[in-house]
C-alpha cells in the first residue's frame, strides 16, 4: 500500500498498487475515523470565528456598520481556498491538500489572536480569510469520505463526516471561558484565547491528517477505477465546468447544493436580526442559532441513510422541500418567536438534506480522476453564494422587508426541485 514518489516534485504522483479489497474496507474506516477527528479539531477554530467574529469586527473597526464584514471575509476566505485545494488533491492527493488548508487555518487563526491583542482590523480581516480555508477542508472532507466508499453506503460515509463539523463548531463557542484563562497566562487579550485554542486545534487536524492518512484515499481510489486514469490527472477549471454541463446528474448536484447554501445563509443571517426587532432578547436568539445549527449537523447520519436507501435525487427533493417550509413557516410566523426558532430548525434539516444527496450525487456521477477539481468548483460555487446571498439579503430585507426575504428564498427552492425533477440525462 506504499505510495510511489518520485525525485521531481513537480511530478504527478503515481496511484499505489491496488490492495486486496478486504483491505480497501480497513482503510476506508480508518480514513473516515481520521476525517471525522479532523473535522473536530479543525472546527475549534471556525467555531470561535463565528462566535467572536462579529464582535470583534465591531471592537476594532468601531464602527457597527462592518461587524458583518469578518464573517464575510471568513467565506470569501473558503471561496478562495475551494479551487487550490481541489487542484492539489487532483495533483497529489487528499492528504496534502487537506493538511495543507488546515495548516493555513492554523496561521489564519494565529493571526486573529495577534490582530485582537493589538487592535489591527485590517489584520483581523487578513487572519479570517486565512480561517475560511478550514472552510474549505470541511467541504472537502466530506468528498474525501467517499473515495473509496461503496454505493450502497457512500452517502452515509460522507454524512457522518458532515455530523462531526457540528462537534467543533459547537465546542468552539463552549471553550471561551478555558480561551480567557489561556490568554492570561500568556498575557494576551482575553478575546484572543479562543482563537490561540483554534490554531492549535488546527496544526492538530492538520498533523493527524498529513501522518495518518496513508495510503491516500484518492490515490487509491484512481488506482481502483483505472489504471490509465493518470491520463487525464490535471483537468482544467473549464474542463471541470465543462464536465459538470454536460452530465445532468451532476449539473443537478451542483444547482441542488449551491441554491440550499444560497437559501439557507440569506434566511440564516437575516431571521435572529427580524428576531431582535420583534423584541427577543440574546438568550432566545442564541438558542435560535443553536437549534439552526442542530438542523444543520445533528441529524446528518440520518439523511446520509436516507440518501442511500430512497435515493440521492428523491432526498434533495425533500431537503427542498424542508427549505421551502421553513420559508413558508418564517413567512406565516414572522410575528412569532417560537415560530421562527421552528423556522430555522426546519432550514437547517433542508440544508443538511440537500447537501448529504447533492454532495453524493456530484461525486458518483464524476469520473474518479477528474471528481477533485469538479468538488472544488462546486465547493467554490457555494461558498460565493453563501456570501452573496448574505450580503443582498440584508439589502432585500432593508428595502422590502423580512417577508420578501423568506418568500423570495422559498421560490428558489421551489425553482431548484424542478430543475433537479425535470432536467433528466438525454
Amino acid at each position: 500500500m506504499t505510495e510511489h514518489t518520485s525525485s521531481d516534485p513537480t511530478a504527478v504522483p503515481q496511484p499505489p498498487v491496488l490492495p486486496p479489497r478486504a483491505t480497501l474496507v480497513r482503510v476506508q474506516h480508518r480514513t473516515i475515523a481520521l476525517l471525522c477527528g479532523a473535522q473536530v479539531l479543525g472546527g475549534l477554530a471556525m467555531g470561535a470565528s463565528l462566535a467572536l467574529g462579529a464582535i470583534l469586527a465591531e471592537r476594532l473597526s468601531g464602527s457597527e456598520s462592518v461587524a458583518g464584514l469578518a464573517t464575510t471575509v471568513l467565506t470569501l476566505g473558503a471561496a478562495a481556498a475551494g479551487l487550490p485545494l481541489a487542484a492539489l488533491a487532483q495533483r497529489a492527493g487528499r492528504r496534502p491538500a487537506l493538511a495543507t488548508g488546515f495548516v493555513i487555518a492554523a496561521v489564519g487563526a494565529a493571526v486573529v489572536a495577534i490582530a485582537v491583542d493589538v487592535g489591527r482590523f485590517p489584520l483581523l480581516l487578513l487572519g479570517m480569510a486565512g480561517v475560511g480555508s478550514g472552510t474549505a477542508v470541511s467541504l472537502q472532507s466530506r468528498f474525501a469520505a467517499t473515495d473509496l466508499a461503496e454505493p450502497r453506503t457512500r452517502g452515509r460515509d460522507l454524512s457522518l463526516v458532515v455530523w462531526m463539523t457540528m462537534v467543533g463548531a459547537v465546542a468552539g463557542p463552549a471553550l471561551l471561558p478555558m480561551g480567557a484563562e489561556i490568554a492570561g497566562v500568556l498575557g494576551v487579550d482575553e478575546l484572543a484565547g479562543p482563537f490561540v485554542i483554534g490554531a492549535a486545534g488546527a496544526a492538530a487536524a492538520a498533523l493527524v491528517l498529513w501522518s495518518g492518512l496513508r495510503p491516500d484515499p484518492l490515490l487509491l481510489s484512481t488506482a481502483a477505477a483505472s489504471s490509465d486514469s493518470t491520463a487525464v490527472a490535471k483537468p482544467s477549471v473549464a474542463q471541470g465546468w465543462q464536465t459538470i454541463r454536460q452530465i445532468a446528474e451532476a449539473r443537478n448536484a451542483v444547482v441542488s447544493v449551491v441554491s440550499a447554501h444560497a437559501v439557507m445563509v440569506a434566511v440564516m443571517a437575516l431571521t435572529p436580526v427580524h428576531m431582535t426587532h420583534g423584541g427577543a432578547s440574546i438568550t432566545l436568539v442564541g438558542l435560535s442559532i443553536s437549534a439552526h445549527v442542530a438542523g444543520m449537523y445533528a441529524l446528518a447520519p440520518v439523511m446520509g441513510i436516507l440518501t442511500d436507501r430512497v435515493g440521492r435525487v428523491p432526498t434533495v427533493v425533500i431537503g427542498q422541500a424542508l427549505l421551502l417550509a421553513a420559508c413558508v413557516t418564517g413567512f406565516a410566523a414572522q410575528h412569532s418567536q417560537r415560530g421562527l426558532v421552528v423556522a430555522l430548525v426546519l432550514l437547517g434539516l433542508g440544508w443538511s438534506a440537500t447537501t448529504v444527496a447533492g454532495s453524493t450525487l456530484l461525486t458518483e456521477s464524476i469520473p474518479v480522476p477528474q471528481r477533485p477539481r469538479v468538488q472544488g468548483i462546486s465547493d467554490t460555487a457555494m461558498s460565493l453564494a453563501g456570501a452573496m446571498a448574505g450580503a443582498l439579503a440584508g439589502v432585500v430585507v432593508g428595502l422590502f422587508g423580512y417577508p420578501v426575504l423568506v418568500l423570495g428564498a422559498g421560490s428558489i427552492s421551489v425553482i431548484a426541485a424542478i430543475y433537479v425533477l425535470t432536467d433528466r440525462p438525454r
